[in-house]
């Protein structure tokens, strides 16, 4: 077991199996040292838990648990690129979507949820810059979408 799945052990989560395309491309690719994942969802056992626009349908508070769910989908199509995420020397940007209400403008602290587990998981390495943007909506009515790009150290 590598550090990484060993913290996300002591911290109660399991890495998932990846999340498979809902379309024409792959949940990660690597190009050079850093891997780039699409967009990840916030599934769970294939499902959406929820669905709906944050600040209507679903609370900022449940949004931001699903926004940790869309980071953690993030290292497991990390995982499936890097082979190990001890590879994993700094998460360099994180991009999160919110599907808003018209009125919502809290997705900074929605977006807090991934951001929140990188640096759970990966302490210093995963201190990384982020875009949080609010949208009308997202595939399958997901309230939150997270893609996230790391460097990784050269094997």
């Amino acid at each position: 077991m590598s550090a990484v799945e060993a913290k996300l052990a002591e911290l109660g989560l399991t890495l998932p199996e990846v999340v498979p395309p809902l379309a024409a491309y792959q949940p990660a690719v690597q190009s050079g040292p850093y891997v780039y994942t699409s967009g990840q969802l916030p599934m769970l056992g294939g499902k959406l838990p929820v669905t709906g626009k944050v600040g209507a349908e679903v609370t900022p508070d449940e949004a931001k648990e699903l926004a940790r769910t869309c980071a953690l989908n993030a290292l497991a199509a990390v995982k499936s690129v890097a082979g190990d995420l001890d590879r994993i020397a700094r998460v360099v940007k994180v991009v999160g979507f919110v599907a808003s209400a018209s009125d919502f403008t809290g997705q900074p602290a929605v977006i807090n949820g991934a951001s929140e587990l990188l640096g759970e998981v990966l302490g210093d390495k995963g201190v990384h810059a982020r875009s949080a943007v609010g949208v009308a909506v997202l595939p399958l009515d997901a309230p939150v979408e997270v893609e996230v790009q790391v460097e990784l150290v050269q094997a």
